[in-house]
């Protein structure tokens, strides 16, 4: 996608905060099992920039360590004229601080944000921090691209679709950027990883270490009512890289990083288009790509795709189970069936699938009853991994949205969406059962599905006969144990 235009410098910044604070992940915190993701956002971005002709610098401080001081001074180096910083709800305080640092060490810079909380309340942050110039919503490379050519060419920003930017004083919606489909008209974004990152930075428990994240199509057609990502950034409309865009993409990993064990599709739903799932995994098997890997899936794919899956290499899945109660998953609009969830892993297992399962508690309508059903569920389905964790809401969700209208959000100071050591917080509420409750039932769940006997024995024996797994579990598992063995350090929050 070339675009003629001067070239103009532009930093893309994952900003300073707590230590591996994972802010790219669709529940921004740092996680208990050592997770930390690739900001691969603003590596789409950077990369479309540099085939466009710009002189591009990333720079990602909680993979790196990098504190604010060496941030800064590594940008008055580099001397950017466009500044791209993201940004996550429970961090943007810290965030919009960060840019007006940056903006006393570059006062000639522009400076943008970007990412899930900047596209949910863009308003609210240029009215918050007089620094920020303005923000690129959505699905921002594009944006940012087509913003860099405009302040290279000395054009008003108002010409550039998908901004909020200021007008005088106040905050002004720009025109709407169409969504865009032919992604396999964007560049890869592993080269980008090459350039700037070091891939041993950054961990999934649900792939082997190190691997290297990329996705594969953008947009879900589903509407849980929860998730981020499809609400805030890429919408619900799927659009997908074709099979042989992937799949060079794949092999390039392979010889450009010859330290990756794995990769992880990090897109909501790989299966998603079941064509489509099949048409990467055949040419994954065509060309003979080695690596192990790793996707999210639904309970509702197809039987055939999972065998198809399995045999083209896929090692782990990341499911979301969420809730043993059906009524409570019809109502955050889940559209799964507790019956498809019992046969997904059925499946899963003969197949030698390792899963991971996520439950949540809190949903509209929980009761100590509904909780119980998702601890059993959970202990029947028996995936090799499970986490439970208190629904977390973000601004632009429709789940947001109804619990601070039920007046059950506890707090609307975004910070205590993290506990001081930057774990999830919990700051909602059911009407039958208040914060302290649900964290209390998770460290309880948590306990019961870890330390059981039938599962210790189970795990033992995965990891004796599978090395890598061994590896995955010793790694994810060192601090994990202790939030296990202490309770968690979650807490209830409060206004």
């Amino acid at each position: 996608m070339q675009q003629t235009a001067p070239a103009l410098k532009i930093a893309f910044v994952n900003p300073p905060y707590l230590e591996r604070f994972s802010r790219t992940q669709r529940s921004p915190a740092v996680t208990k099992s050592g997770t930390l993701y690739f900001p691969m956002w603003l590596a789409a971005a950077a990369a479309l920039c540099a085939e466009s002709g710009h002189e591009i610098d990333l720079i990602d401080a909680p993979a790196s360590g990098a504190d604010i001081e060496a941030v800064l001074a590594r940008l008055a180096r580099f001397a950017p004229r466009l500044l791209v910083v993201e940004t996550s709800t429970p961090s943007i305080a810290s965030d919009l601080a960060f840019c007006a640092r940056a903006r006393e060490r570059l006062p000639g810079t522009c400076v943008a944000l970007v990412g899930t909380h900047a596209s949910a309340r863009p308003q609210a942050c240029l009215c918050d921090e007089p620094a920020v110039d303005l923000v690129v919503l959505g699905e921002y490379d594009l944006g940012v691209r087509d913003l860099a050519a405009a302040l290279a060419r000395g054009e008003p920003v108002s010409t550039v679709a998908g901004l909020c930017y200021r007008d005088g004083d106040r905050p002004r919606l720009g025109v709407a950027r169409a969504v865009f489909d032919d992604l396999d008209r964007l560049p890869p974004i592993s080269p980008i990883y090459r350039r700037f990152l070091d891939i041993r930075d950054y961990f999934n428990p649900n792939a082997i270490h190190p691997m290297v994240t990329i996705s594969t199509s953008r947009g879900c057609p589903n509407h849980c009512t929860f998730c981020v990502y499809p609400q805030t950034i890429t919408g619900h409309r799927l659009r997908r890289r074709s099979a042989g865009h992937v799949v060079d993409e794949l092999e390039y990993i392979r010889r450009a990083f010859p330290e990756a064990r794995s990769v992880f599709f990090e897109d909501d739903t790989f299966p998603a288009d079941r064509a489509r799932c099949a048409e990467i995994c055949e040419e994954m098997i065509r060309r003979g790509f080695d690596l192990p890997w790793s996707a999210n899936v639904r309970v509702d794919v197809e039987p055939e795709t999972l065998r198809l899956m399995r045999r083209a290499g896929c090692r782990n899945l990341c499911v979301g189970f969420e809730s043993g109660a059906q009524a409570l998953l019809d109502r955050v609009r889940k559209r799964i069936t507790l019956a498809q969830s019992r046969a997904f892993m059925r499946e899963a297992r003969a197949l030698g699938l390792i899963v991971h399962g996520c439950f949540m508690v809190g949903l509209p309508g929980e009761t100590p009853e509904t909780m119980r059903r998702t601890l059993e569920l959970a202990i029947e389905l028996a995936p090799d991994t499970a986490q439970f964790y208190p629904i977390m809401v973000y601004p632009g969700t429709a789940a947001y949205d109804w619990y601070a209208r039920e007046g059950m959000l506890v707090t609307e100071d975004f910070s205590r969406w993290l506990t001081p050591a930057g774990l999830h917080n919990t700051v909602v509420r059911s009407a039958a059962l208040d914060a302290e409750a649900l964290v209390a039932f998770c460290d309880q769940a948590r306990r019961r599905f870890y330390l059981r006997p039938r599962y210790l024995w189970r795990r033992l024996g995965l990891v004796a006969r599978d090395r890598e797994e061994f590896r995955r579990t010793w790694r994810a598992g060192r601090t994990f144990l202790r939030h296990l063995l202490r309770g968690s350090d979650i807490e209830a929050g409060h206004g």
